[in-house]
């Protein structure tokens, strides 16, 4: 590739960039807009204030720029959660360290690589990008030395970087364990694979157990139940009821009574009058009847424990000989379970992380078929002689050529990749975990194995197969082969950052899709109102992304240090568009503590090794041992100082310290929280919506009715109709009133038209 084709390509995303970014500061100033671009302070204030017209609205501004950028990490700490920090973080890392590796390498290393070998060099735009890589450099040349040189920079820089924002993020960490207000999660343990008894039932087997094992600490229990067909049915309808219940308040105050008649059994009768009351001072209940139905328990259970530390001591050690059963785990945050994968039987688990891996893996091999194909696109010796009809239209056209090998290779990958993330996460949910976190964890180590092996491994291996029919026969030679491939395939990872980077970004502050839906929404099914569901950030997309470019320069830095402006643009452009998105778009829903941190520090390892391994294959192919002498000490000291991290920091990731949870055990004691505390444990963890939870037990009938407190509110009308006394289900009897309910909004909305 030529520099014309780069900065064509260069050109192509930098206005679109500046378009967007303009556009979006126009948008975002419209009324209309304000449930796409201020979601989160739309869901956090319930209200939203429309501005008179004027002309500074379809101005483009900067000021969200300067916003977001002033925002401290201790706001946004306050605002979004550690989560939200450690991803920052991680951009603060990478700026920092490109920062330097740019002023090294593009002063130092640029110039020794394009005065290499050609000193006849043509003017800068017809001149190929290989000259500005590490193949330019003689056999043997004596100026190898600044490679290396320049690589224990960037090494011992990346770690020292590395070592302070992982003590800040274990700091935080820690903080954010002891100060923050007691969570049901830290009493709370997860038991599955309960022993089946004809008996009894699981809940007598629980409790029996863990009050003679577990005396001393244990509270109470909850089993978990099977969900129906049914079941979801009246959750989703009672999720509606409620929906229509909260709009028909924001719509009037008062409803007043309209005769109609009712179609069952043709008798004329009064609507329902809502008396809007505040909502939260209700205490509705639902009436008890013996047709309720029953649900079967599952082989799992949350357990709740008097203090935390007796919370940790159990899920810690092996509960039964046999480890099969009694399986123990912290429970995640009541907000973070996911229901659904609660009822999988424990042995299952095992057989469905067999089956995802397998899926996983030829999902990664068939997806070798596009990264071939992209790579032929950018080698234009190669399609004139696949395609021979080519030629002649790409040597008329100038143009055309540099956008077929400088930009339409790296915009058809990126549209293949978008495919990447859905299926991640569908793996990650069959795979069976037990919290959304998790779930997100798991898809966000897929997406980074599988984006690092094709973007980066996949690209190299097919295009270097592509220019010279070879492929790797034995792992002595890996360190070669990527040594002649890395510097060919710069250019396309140039090509790349612009399209995935720069575009991407664009792309997230406009939220298209958002933007198109809150079109349809408003101008064709006439609904505007603002209530919309508010996401959650797409870390499992977004920091395998971020972890990539990171991969990506420090492999190229001293081979094309070219790549490393681009980069450079990149974060610090992400610094300032994710900061904005967080303040104001994406809502946390559940909080990991940094949970994050640890793959991008374990990432950012594995591209130093990398990098570092390549570069001794470079330096041996350029007949240097000197150089390639002094890589293999920096290799040690790099996996010495991640077993170092990995004793000091990462056991405050895995577990919580015994002084720690004691000490906060102690303090809600001596200051009596810790009996309203167990009382709200009781609630907590809330699987159905309020309703008595009857089962059948030697021949007595023994109901518990699960608190409503801290769970979704289950709304119970005072309308009574002729028609709803013969229902026996009560639950079903709401959805019957609820859609009388809507009747009557949508009329009372249509008469005062």
């Amino acid at each position: 590739m030529k520099i014309s084709a780069l900065l064509t390509s260069a050109g192509i995303n930098i206005g679109i960039c500046v378009l967007l970014l303009s556009l979006y500061s126009v948008l975002r100033k419209q009324p209309g807009n304000v449930s796409v671009y201020f979601g989160r302070k739309l869901a956090q204030e319930q209200n939203r204030s429309l501005d008179s017209f004027s002309l500074e609205r379809f101005v483009p501004s900067p000021g969200w720029i300067v916003k977001a950028w002033k925002t401290s990490d201790e706001e946004l700490l306050a605002s979004a959660g550690l989560d939200a920090v450690a991803f920052v973080r991680m951009l603060v890392f990478s700026i920092r360290i490109f920062s330097i590796a740019a002023v090294v390498c593009v002063l130092g290393i640029l110039p020794l690589n394009y005065y290499g070998q050609y000193m006849n060099h043509v003017e800068i735009p017809s001149e190929s990008l290989d000259v500005f890589t590490i193949a330019n450099v003689a056999e043997g040349s004596q100026w190898l030395w600044v490679h290396c040189l320049a690589l224990y920079i960037i090494s011992c820089s990346a770690c020292i970087l590395l070592y302070y924002e992982y003590r800040r993020i274990a700091r935080m960490r820690l903080i954010h364990i002891t100060q923050s207000p007691p969570s049901p999660c830290h009493f709370t343990v997860l038991v599955r694979s309960i022993p089946w008894s004809d008996e009894r039932s699981l809940s007598d087997t629980v409790k029996s157990f863990f009050m003679k094992y577990h005396a001393s600490g244990y509270l109470s229990h909850q089993m978990i139940y099977r969900v129906g067909k049914v079941q979801k049915l009246m959750n989703k309808a009672e999720k509606v009821y409620k929906k229509i219940w909260l709009n028909a308040i924001a719509m009037e105050k008062k409803c007043s009574p309209l005769k109609y008649k009712c179609g069952l059994c043709a008798g004329a009768t009064n609507s329902p009058q809502l008396y809007h009351n505040n909502l939260g001072a209700k205490n509705m209940s639902l009436d008890q009847s013996d047709s309720s139905p029953k649900l079967k328990e599952c082989a799992a259970a949350f357990v709740f424990f008097k203090t935390r530390y007796a919370a940790v001591i159990a899920s810690e050690v092996l509960q039964s000989s046999n480890p099969m059963s009694w399986v123990t785990d912290l429970a995640p945050e009541p907000h973070d379970v996911y229901w659904s994968n609660l009822r999988i039987p424990f042995r299952q688990l095992w057989f469905r992380r067999i089956a995802t891996l397998f899926g996983s893996i030829v999902f990664l091999l068939l997806f070798l078929i596009p990264v071939t194909f992209v790579q032929g696109l950018s080698q234009l010796d190669q399609l004139h002689k696949t395609f021979p009809f080519l030629k002649g239209i790409l040597k008329k056209r100038r143009f055309m050529s540099q956008i077929v090998t400088g930009y339409l290779p790296s915009v058809i990958f990126v549209l293949f990749l978008y495919i990447v993330p859905p299926v991640m996460m569908l793996f990650s949910t069959v795979e069976g975990s037990i919290s959304r976190s998790g779930r997100k964890r798991s898809a966000c180590y897929k997406v980074l194995y599988f984006t690092i092996w094709n973007v980066f491994f996949a690209n190299v291996l097919s295009g270097s197969v592509i220019s010279q029919i070879n492929t790797i026969s034995s792992p002595k030679e890996i360190p070669s082969q990527l040594a002649k491939a890395v510097p060919r395939q710069a250019t396309f990872f140039i090509t790349y950052v612009l399209t995935s980077g720069w575009a991407s970004l664009s792309s997230e502050i406009i939220l298209l899709f958002g933007l198109v839906w809150n079109l349809i929404r408003r101008y064709i099914l006439g609904r505007k109102d603002e209530s919309t569901s508010v996401p959650s950030f797409p870390y499992h997309t977004e920091v395998p992304r971020v972890l990539l470019f990171g991969l990506l320069g420090f492999t190229c830095a001293i081979l094309a240090p070219l790549i490393l402006p681009f980069l450079l643009v990149y974060f610090l452009l992400g610094y300032v568009v994710y900061r904005n998105q967080i303040l104001n778009v994406y809502i946390p829903k559940y909080e990991t503590g940094g949970q994050m941190w640890p793959i991008a520090h374990n990432t950012t390892i594995f591209s130093l090794l990398l990098a570092q391994i390549i570069a001794l294959g470079v330096f041996g192919l350029k007949k240097s041992p000197v150089a390639s002498g002094f890589v293999i000490p920096l290799l040690l000291f790099t996996l010495l100082f991640n077993e170092y991290c990995r004793k000091r920091f990462r056991p405050i990731f895995d577990s919580f310290s015994a002084q720690d949870l004691i000490e906060m055990d102690k303090a809600d004691e001596k200051y009596g929280r810790m009996e309203g505390i167990h009382q709200q444990l009781q609630s907590a963890y809330c699987q159905f919506s309020p309703v008595a939870v009857s089962s059948a037990e030697n021949g007595s009938s023994v109901s518990q009715e699960v608190d409503a407190k801290g769970c979704s509110k289950e709304l119970k009308d005072e309308l009574h109709h002729p028609t709803l006394s013969c229902i026996p289900a009560p639950r079903l009897e709401q959805v019957v009133s609820s859609v009388r309910l809507l009747a009557t909004a949508r009329s009372k909305k249509a008469s005062s038209l």
